[in-house]
């Protein structure tokens, strides 16, 4: 019994002491992982949005929207130039954490994928350029659809091949997003 008491102690006392040391390695990082965090969000809203000079956070009733995350109004002077609207769809491995801007033109200016948990070689090859690009200057008067052919509409986006559920994930965040603008943004904030 002695044995047991003296274990237990000295398995809480080690338990202690990594606690101790895992709450100051957290202390110690949490400011510069959401200082990178604040730089990677303003490099991406700048690289889908690239006509805005600055970007300001702005509060909207998000009741309705369950994907959408944060909205930012892009600003060119004291013009807005568009939106950049963070979503998170469901995709196959998880969420999926992607910025979506739309213009003041009336189109998607681009999208730009933070975070995934996808398959590696197949949903995982959503932030490239291939995938991602077609999404740049999609009219957001209709809903964007996923095919698995060549796109012959231009609200039509072709599926990555073997990863049509990451697809769909992305373009449901997208036309979130173009229902979100449609309703509450455009014409300006409200």
């Amino acid at each position: 019994m002695k044995e047991n008491l003296k274990l237990g102690f000295i398995l809480l006392l080690i338990a202690g002491i990594a606690g101790f040391f895992l709450g100051g390695a957290y202390v110690i990082t949490k400011e510069p992982i959401a200082q990178q965090t604040v730089k990677a969000n303003n490099e991406a809203m700048k690289q889908i949005l690239s006509d805005a000079d600055n970007f300001n956070k702005i509060d909207v009733n998000l009741e309705k929207y369950p994907l959408v995350t944060e909205v930012y109004e892009g600003a060119k002077g004291k013009d807005v130039a568009g939106y950049v609207v963070k979503v998170a769809p469901k995709g196959y491995g998880g969420k999926i954490e992607m910025m979506v801007g739309i213009s003041n033109k009336g189109k998607v200016a681009g999208i730009k994928i933070l975070s995934h948990s996808e398959t590696p070689g197949l949903g995982a090859n959503a932030p490239g350029e291939k995938f991602s690009g077609q999404f740049k200057n999609k009219p957001i008067d209709k809903a964007l659809e996923v095919v698995k052919k060549d796109p012959s509409q231009d609200n039509e986006i072709q599926a990555i091949t073997g990863a049509t559920i990451t697809s769909r994930a992305v373009t449901g965040g997208v036309n979130e997003v173009i229902k979100f603008y449609n309703s509450e943004l455009k014409g300006g904030a409200k």
